[in-house]
């Protein structure tokens, strides 16, 4: 028996252009139980508890970059 990680195998169907990314998704995804998907994108940082826009009372990075540089609207006085 070969020590080959099965997972590269299907990879290597892929690049091989046997199957197509799209394809193996699903294929796995139809394989695994709904408890084992959840657990996926869970541990991807993909699940509902990472993805919910929760407000923390800090800016985004976006506000920051957008911040940065800005008057911040009282006298510096420069020595």
């Amino acid at each position: 028996m070969s020590n080959t990680d099965i997972r590269n195998k299907a990879l290597e169907l892929v690049e091989d252009g046997v199957i197509t990314h799209e394809q193996l998704a699903v294929m796995a995804l139809k394989y695994m139980s709904t408890d084992d998907v959840a657990d996926m994108l869970d541990c991807n940082e993909l699940s509902d508890r990472f993805l919910e826009d929760e407000d923390d009372g800090q800016p985004t990075w976006e506000q920051e970059w957008a911040d940065f540089g800005e008057d911040p609207g009282y006298d510096v006085e420069y020595i």
